[in-house]
């Protein structure tokens, strides 16, 4: 694994790459996540079919944090961008929730570059208290922690990590900057995140992904997310199955964060090779 910068779209972008000899396979994160929020899923083996490509969208990681420009579109040229200096013209194309959204957003504004999409709990439709539910995973962010161990502490008690897995370390140590006093803070903040929602709520999502042309799996994740109820009902996400040309579901193990990790990484990886083979 190697972590890099380039310049795209008038930002710095971090990517983590995943080195193999397989095929690209481009993953893009959630709202509030990083790079290595796939970490779960190549340590249940996924790099060893593909070579595994992970940014940190811009306002999240270690990518730049402008003061606007949160549009889809933005985010797509800053994509675009990372797809053109990999030196690949076509990728096989993945994302969780928000970048599930830009997964589909691409393969129709774009379609050149994406050959297949794997799509994980993104969909026409979300469960109707969808943003009260992802409030939830916003309580650890604008927040200043004693150190790590304290902010590890706060998350662990978050209601979705119905159990603790090694890779999730890596990810909210990824989520997090020192400070010189030893303290850590998110390095997402509330202001960009709350401008990238309402980019993707100006956007007419049922209209997008009917237009998807690409061969397409929508993993589910089947578990109860918060508040009792899981973030995608199933019955939404086989409803836009339905909607698209050639696409087909696969329910997982695991809520909306643990899909990635665990017993769900490893459903996860499953139907993902199965779908795109090696």
């Amino acid at each position: 694994m190697t972590e890099n910068f380039i310049a795209v779209n008038n930002i710095n972008l971090h990517y983590v790459d995943h080195h193999s000899d397989g095929p690209v396979l481009l993953l893009l994160h959630g709202l509030t996540a990083n790079a290595h929020a796939f970490d779960g899923l190549i340590a249940a083996g996924l790099n060893e079919h593909y070579r595994v490509i992970c940014p940190d969208l811009r306002g999240n990681g270690l990518s730049d944090k402008p003061a606007f420009c949160y549009t889809v579109e933005e985010h797509v040229q800053d994509i675009l961008g990372l797809i053109s200096h990999l030196g690949e013209e076509k990728v096989y194309l993945g994302g969780h929730s928000f970048g599930g959204y830009l997964a589909y957003y691409i393969a129709v504004t774009y379609p050149a570059v994406a050959s297949r999409l794997v799509v994980l709990d993104a969909a026409a439709s979300l469960n109707p208290k969808a943003a009260e539910m992802l409030s939830k995973s916003l309580s650890r962010l604008d927040i200043t922690y004693h150190n790590f161990e304290a902010y590890i502490d706060h998350v662990k008690k978050a209601p979705y990590l119905t159990f603790w897995d090694p890779a999730m370390r890596s990810y909210y140590r990824a989520d997090v900057e020192d400070l010189p006093n030893g303290h850590v803070k998110p390095r997402s903040n509330l202001m960009a995140i709350t401008e990238k929602s309402m980019a993707l709520a100006a956007i007419d999502w049922p209209t997008i992904i009917e237009q998807v042309e690409q061969p397409t799996i929508l993993l589910n994740a089947l578990d109860n997310y918060t508040m009792g109820e899981p973030l995608l009902p199933d019955e939404l996400a086989k409803d836009t199955v339905a909607m698209m040309k050639h696409a087909q579901y696969a329910g997982v193990d695991g809520n909306h964060q643990t899909m990635l990790y665990g017993a769900g990484a490893k459903e996860t990886v499953k139907n993902m090779v199965g779908f795109l083979g090696i």
